[in-house]
């Protein structure tokens, strides 16, 4: 599938500049995080582990947070989206404000974090 980079690289219009918002969010927060894969999508890693990944499906696009709990913690919020455990569909025209995007990526480090810590 390639990196974050070459996956975003394919993409063009208003899709792209969408995924790519994500990213650069997600890199704010995270300046340190690699390029790699998580379950086959590309995604940027935090200390090795599936961080965040955004992709484009057909009819929609998709931010995975690479979590099955961190998203119930702001169903709230995501009311006027449609989500699941692991992820959340949105549109160019529709994205998540940028300060719940920010909360539910600190809340994906601070999970990571704590199970690389009790280690």
């Amino acid at each position: 599938m390639g990196t974050v980079t070459d996956y975003l690289d394919e993409r063009s219009g208003s899709e792209r500049a969408a995924l790519e918002r994500v990213i650069r969010i997600a890199r704010e927060l995270v300046p340190d995080a690699s390029e790699g894969e998580s379950y086959g999508m590309p995604a940027l890693l935090h200390r090795g582990k599936g961080f965040v990944s955004a992709m484009q499906a057909k009819q929609h696009l998709g931010f995975y947070p690479f979590s099955g709990t961190v998203l119930a913690g702001f169903a709230d919020e995501l009311e006027g989206f449609s989500w699941s455990k692991g992820t959340v569909q949105f549109s160019a025209e529709h994205q998540l404000p940028d300060e719940l995007l920010r909360r539910i990526l600190r809340a994906r480090i601070a999970e990571i974090d704590a199970r690389l810590d009790r280690s």
